[in-house]
């Protein structure tokens, strides 16, 4: 009896190993696995690649994808032409107390907090420069500084990059933290369906000024964030399916017009530059990048990024891809093989090669 037993017991850690390993192996940084899943789930994901100036990989262009903090390039862009047209000063001092007013914690991944540990030696008296709250937004992500960014710089400047940068299809960039918030206006003793419903129902104008509505509540009071409403995962998905949309095609087209540094004015990509290009900071990266910059983005259920690259060899490379509608596996599995599958784009011929056969 006793041998039966751990026989049996033998067999269950077994089968537990084998399990745990499977499961390891899945999750394990692939190049293969951001094509694979964009070819296997058309529905779901938009890429394209741009190596030269010829289009290496097409999947879904015209396909409009929720972009979470990638479109943050946008607000990027409009700070750097402010800064370069004298309408802000990047060195200007700014509150940390005035950001502090759209930090909504344990919302942003750790994103704000992380940036203020990095900007710590950079806070004089309590404030800060502009120049380093937009690093903040790119190079951490911290939506706090995004939305202050979208007031300082005005929704309207920004929205009109749209027609500048010859955009087709771009929907309005808008508080995205404000946004977070909607569903408190609502919640008031109603069940979480007819929540929804309420929410639903409304148009995507409607949802904007009401985000507008919130954003003067944060700057104004203070203890208006301190209960967030109902996030739960449907709520937190009509907030990302809310979220300012576009396509590869339009956000290829942004980071060629970075990367050939012909588009925007001298003082402008100098800006840009400033901002976009962080991972410069490592000298490993300057021994073969002569400019590259990068974003992404992801909520519960999108993942999203752009890059531009620029090799000292003079060869460059511009890549975008978007997925929506994940679940927690597909998000997590695809987010482990982002830096195999763009490190394997920008220094592998061959894999280039097969990309192009497979998407082309």
């Amino acid at each position: 009896m006793l041998k039966k037993i751990l026989i049996g017991l033998g067999v269950f850690i077994a089968l537990i190993f084998i399990t745990f390993g499977i499961a390891a192996y899945y999750f394990l940084p692939d190049k293969n696995t951001i094509p694979d899943f964009a070819l296997a789930h058309p529905d779901k994901s938009a890429m394209m690649l741009m190596r030269n100036g010829e289009l290496i990989a097409v999947h879904n262009p015209d396909k409009l994808m929720t972009l979470a903090s990638t479109m943050k390039v946008i607000v990027a862009i409009e700070y750097a032409e402010q800064a370069q047209n004298g309408s802000i000063n990047p060195n200007e001092q700014i509150p940390i107390t005035e950001l502090d007013l759209y930090y909504i914690p344990n919302t942003d991944g750790g994103a704000h907090p992380a940036w203020l540990n990095w900007a710590s030696d950079k806070i004089n008296d309590g404030k800060i420069s502009i120049r380093d709250i937009t690093k903040g937004m790119i190079m951490f992500s911290s939506n706090a500084n995004t939305e202050w960014l979208i007031d300082k710089l005005g929704m309207e400047n920004i929205n009109k990059q749209f027609d500048k940068l010859d955009l087709n299809q771009h929907t309005p960039i808008y508080p995205i933290v404000s946004a977070l918030l909607v569903s408190k206006e609502f919640d008031i003793g109603i069940e979480r369906e007819e929540l929804i419903e309420k929410l639903q129902e409304l148009s995507q104008q409607e949802y904007i000024d009401l985000t507008l509505d919130i954003h003067q509540k944060l700057k104004s009071d203070t203890s208006y964030k301190s209960t967030l409403g109902n996030l739960a995962f449907d709520l937190q998905k009509i907030w990302s399916d809310r979220l300012p949309a576009s396509t590869a095609a339009d956000y290829l087209k942004i980071m060629k017009l970075i990367n050939d540094r012909e588009y925007f004015a001298e003082g402008t990509q100098k800006y840009l530059d400033e901002i976009m290009e962080f991972m410069l900071a490592n000298p490993a990266n300057r021994s073969w990048l002569k400019h590259t910059g990068s974003k992404g983005g992801s909520t519960a259920i999108v993942l999203t990024r752009c890059l531009y690259a620029t090799e000292i060899s003079g060869d460059k490379t511009e890549l975008v891809y978007f997925f929506n509608d994940l679940n927690f596996v597909e998000q997590q599995r695809l987010q482990m093989s982002i830096n195999d599958f763009e490190l394997q784009v920008l220094t592998d011929a061959n894999f280039r090669e097969e990309l192009k056969e497979r998407f082309n």
